[in-house]
Order: structure tokens, then C-alpha cells, then sequence
């Protein structure tokens, strides 16, 4: 095409476009040109648009004080910087305000970082992962402790419903024994089982493990506050079992959990090539990092979770969410627990006084059949709240209902039981039955209402069963009964002895 032609074109182009108004769709398929060519030479020679108006704010008088905020505060968000515009006199929303900050706060440089590279044996990093509700029926949250040694990349991946102490160093024990060794320095998140304090001028450490690093041979050292990529070693496979691992899973319980992931660690996460070294963890720890970790040494380490409690008066120790019994005896003791991934143990100086399967549920009641019984023994009027006397079995479900109802109030369950076994050995068990469901059916509850329904609404009158002696000659004795009713009437065999005599009168 001559260049007359392309010129010739291109003003075609404008004048439909700039002056007619034609669409691009439209002149495209009119010259036969492409709509990316059409688009193109209209944006060379369209006019340029006029700058809009800035608008004035709601916020543009408070601009200075918001500054002033952010320099002292770069992170403060925009509900915190409401709270202090509001006693200024700021009467707009959070929305603006939050638009507003957003282009003030200053931007943070990108940063560059440095590649480590790590010596065999020279360094394990170690951190959790949370994963949220995911067990079946466990109203806990699922963890995953994933530790890493930093030159093979081995990995060791194990998933937990808790990150206190105890559950910390039980698995700190596995990997440990997972790896055969341990590194020179372990490398740690700032949790608060291995940090209590992390400032510019010290690190504190938390005391137990610090114990345990001792004991383990190893060296503790702290990432800084928010510097993930201090620990990117580990970072980074968390991310990979949560793409690779995660997503799709189904599991019954934390067992099935537990044995899906050593599968997969095993068989795949450390058996693939990684993408970064090029190389096969497995094959790297076996052959490099594996000589020159530190043998592990045989003395055991305790790893149960250890705290010190109080008995209460209904006998119950509260551990983790739960209540687990022990000897009523011990009620307003103080007492040390210990429990471990399985058992729950209470301890009255050194002397184990209780035992259970520890339960991982929550707001759990474990009472061992024995503390309570122990109890009753001792007590044996201690029934619990609402059961129904044995003397009063023969009540049945009514009876039950009623004692439940009983107890719910202020009365003396006693009382009222003593009464409603009279009135059971007087009237039947069935009568008496149906003189409680009758005054249940009028709101009330008491013995003296059954009574009164028994004897002045219904007319009975009390027929007890024979005394039975336990003699058969004995209990054979028929007496009949005597006649009363000549008690009742006036006593007519008198007579009158007359006036006694007068003394000196001789007739």
C-alpha cells in the first residue's frame, strides 16, 4: 500500500471516528481494517481529556491530624483513627475515611533478601500450622507441626488438636526420633511455649524449654517479630502441604489424619525432587545430613503437660475444657495433673490419687464409677438430685417424674419421702401413684397433697398389708375383731346406794 493510500486511510479513519462519531465495530468493517488498527490510530489523535475538578472532602480539614497519626503510627487502622477525629468534630463514615488512609499511609519499600545456605547438620526449623475445625465430632482446632532441616529439606509433618507445652514437646521428641538426631541450632517462630518475650534487647525464653533444649543438646535461637522470611525454610513446605497435601482430604479421626500424612511425607513430600536444589531430600539426608546431626542421648525427657489445680466441692478437677473426678475426700485439695496424648493422672504431693483416658472433647463431666460410690457409701442419703428412693421403686416412671420435680424446689426430699412410704404401705402403690400424678396435673408437688387427695378427695381408707412375722404358725393366727361399739353408748347396769345414814338417828 503507497503511502497516499495508508494517509488517505488513516484521515478516513478520523473523520468517521472523531467527526461522525462512528463506532470502532463500525468503521473497522467499513474500511475492512482491523478493530485493534482502528483503535489504534484513533488514541494517537484524540484530543487530550481535561484534568477533573478535584472535589473538596469531608476529610480535607482533619488531613493534618490524620498525618500526624500515621507518622507516630504507620499501622493504626482506620477504626482507631475514627475514635480520634470523632471528639474533633468529624461527622462522616469509616468508608471514606478508609479510602482516604489508604492512599496517605506511606507505602513500604520492597525488599531485597539474601539467599542462605545452610552446612549439613547445621540448622532445623520448626513452626505451626493451623487448619481449623476438621476433624469429625472434635469441636478442637487441627495444627500441624512441620519441622524442616534446612540443607536436605527433609520434612517431618505431624497434625495435633493442641499447641500447649506438653503436645509441643511430644512432638518435638518424635521429630527428633523421626530425624535420628537433631541439628546444631533450631530455628523458631516467636510461640509463646519457646518465646515469652522477644524485644531489640533481649530474647526470654521460656524456662521448660530451654530445659529441654539443654537436654537435647541443641541450640534455641528466635526469628524476629513479622520476619517470616527468617524462618522461609519452613515457610515454605507449610505451603506445600497446603496446596499438595490438604486439599481433598477426607479422615475419620486424628489417627487416619496422622497416618495419611506420614504417608504422603514419606512415600512423596521428601522422596520427590524439590523444586528448588534440585535434588531428592531423602537422598540428600541420607548420604549428607544424617552423619553430621548430633546423636540424641537416652536419658528421657518428661513431655506431660504439668499444672497445678484445685479439687471442687463436687470432687472435679478442670483440665484442657474438662472435669475429671477424683476421691471425694480430696474435695478443696490442691493437686498437680499430668496427662499425656492418652492418659490423665492427678497427683496429691507425690501419690497418684486418680486416673482417666484423657478426653479431647470439650466441656466433658469423666467421673470414675468408684468416686462416686465412695461417696455414697459414706453418705447414704446422698442420692443424686431427682432419684427416686429405692423404697419407692414400685412408683414407677411417676414417681420418677415426681422426685425430679422435688428437687428442682426448696423442699426436704427426705421429709416428703418418709411421708410418701406411709402413704404407700397405708393406701397401694398404685393408689398413691395416681394421687401424684393428680396433683402434678394441678402444678403442685408435696406429700401433704397426695395425702389430701388420697383421703378426703377420693375417700380411701387405709388398708397395710399384714405384719408378717417370718414364723408360719405365727402368721397363720386369725384374731378376729372386737366389737367396739359398745363403747359407745352410756353404761346402764347402775343402781343408787341411797343417802348414807345419820349418826344419834335410831331408826
Amino acid at each position: 500500500m503507497s503511502t497516499d493510500d495508508r494517509s488517505g486511510r488513516v484521515a478516513e479513519v478520523l473523520r468517521l471516528g472523531l467527526v461522525e462519531g462512528v463506532g470502532v465495530r463500525a468503521i473497522a468493517r467499513k474500511l475492512g481494517m482491523a478493530r485493534k488498527t482502528v483503535r489504534r490510530i484513533l488514541g494517537r489523535h484524540r484530543a487530550p481529556t481535561k484534568p477533573r475538578e478535584t472535589r473538596s472532602s469531608i476529610l480535607d480539614p482533619f488531613e493534618p491530624t490524620m498525618r500526624a497519626l500515621l507518622g507516630d503510627s504507620p499501622d493504626m487502622l482506620a477504626p482507631a483513627v475514627l475514635e480520634r477525629l470523632r471528639p474533633l468534630g468529624y461527622t462522616g463514615g469509616v468508608s471514606i475515611l478508609r479510602a482516604r488512609l489508604r492512599t496517605m499511609r506511606p507505602q513500604a519499600r520492597p525488599q531485597a533478601f539474601l539467599t542462605l545456605s545452610f552446612e549439613p547438620g547445621e540448622a532445623m526449623q520448626v513452626d505451626w500450622a493451623d487448619f481449623g475445625f476438621a476433624l469429625p465430632g472434635v469441636p478442637r482446632r487441627v495444627s500441624a507441626f512441620a519441622a524442616v532441616l534446612c540443607h536436605s529439606r527433609l520434612l517431618y509433618l505431624e497434625f495435633t488438636v493442641s499447641q500447649a507445652m506438653g503436645s509441643f514437646l511430644r512432638c518435638m521428641e518424635r521429630c527428633l526420633a523421626f530425624y535420628g538426631g537433631t541439628a546444631a541450632t533450631e530455628i523458631f517462630d516467636n510461640m509463646k511455649t519457646v518465646v515469652l518475650s522477644h524485644t531489640a534487647a533481649a530474647t526470654v525464653f521460656n524456662p521448660r524449654f530451654a530445659e529441654y533444649a539443654r537436654s537435647r543438646g541443641f541450640a534455641v535461637r528466635a526469628c524476629n517479630v513479622r520476619k517470616a522470611h527468617e524462618k522461609g525454610r519452613i515457610e515454605r513446605p507449610i505451603g506445600f502441604v497446603r496446596r499438595r497435601f490438604w486439599p481433598g482430604r477426607r479422615f475419620r479421626d486424628l489417627l487416619d489424619l496422622n497416618t495419611q500424612a506420614a504417608v504422603w511425607r514419606d512415600d512423596f513430600a521428601n522422596g520427590r525432587v524439590h523444586e528448588e536444589t534440585g535434588k531428592v531430600p531423602s537422598l540428600v539426608y541420607a548420604h549428607q545430613e544424617k552423619p553430621r546431626l548430633k546423636p540424641l542421648p537416652e536419658t528421657p525427657f518428661n513431655t506431660d503437660d504439668v499444672e497445678g489445680t484445685g479439687v471442687s466441692k463436687s470432687f472435679r478437677v478442670p483440665f484442657d475444657r474438662n472435669k475429671y473426678s477424683v476421691p471425694w475426700r480430696f474435695a478443696s485439695q490442691h493437686v498437680i495433673v499430668r496427662a499425656d496424648d492418652h492418659e490423665f493422672r492427678v497427683f496429691l504431693s507425690t501419690k497418684q490419687i486418680a486416673s482417666h483416658t484423657r478426653s479431647w472433647q470439650v466441656g466433658q463431666d469423666i467421673e470414675h464409677p468408684s468416686h462416686k460410690k465412695a461417696l455414697l457409701d459414706h453418705k447414704p442419703r446422698a442420692l443424686a438430685a431427682g432419684a427416686l428412693p429405692p423404697a419407692l421403686a414400685s412408683l414407677g416412671d411417676t414417681g420418677k417424674s415426681y422426685f425430679k420435680l422435688l428437687a428442682a424446689g426448696s423442699r426436704s426430699i427426705h421429709r416428703d419421702a418418709t411421708r410418701l412410704i406411709f402413704l404407700v404401705e397405708l393406701f397401694s402403690a398404685t393408689a398413691t401413684g395416681s394421687a401424684m400424678a393428680e396433683v402434678m396435673q394441678t402444678g403442685h408437688v408435696g406429700a401433704e397433697y397426695v395425702e389430701y387427695v388420697l383421703r378426703h378427695k377420693r375417700g380411701l381408707a387405709p388398708h397395710p398389708p399384714p405384719l408378717r412375722l417370718g414364723d408360719p404358725q405365727l402368721d397363720a393366727i386369725s384374731v378376729p375383731e372386737p366389737d367396739l361399739s359398745v363403747y359407745d353408748e352410756p353404761l346402764r347396769m347402775t343402781r343408787d346406794p341411797g343417802e348414807p345414814p345419820v349418826p344419834g338417828d335410831g331408826t
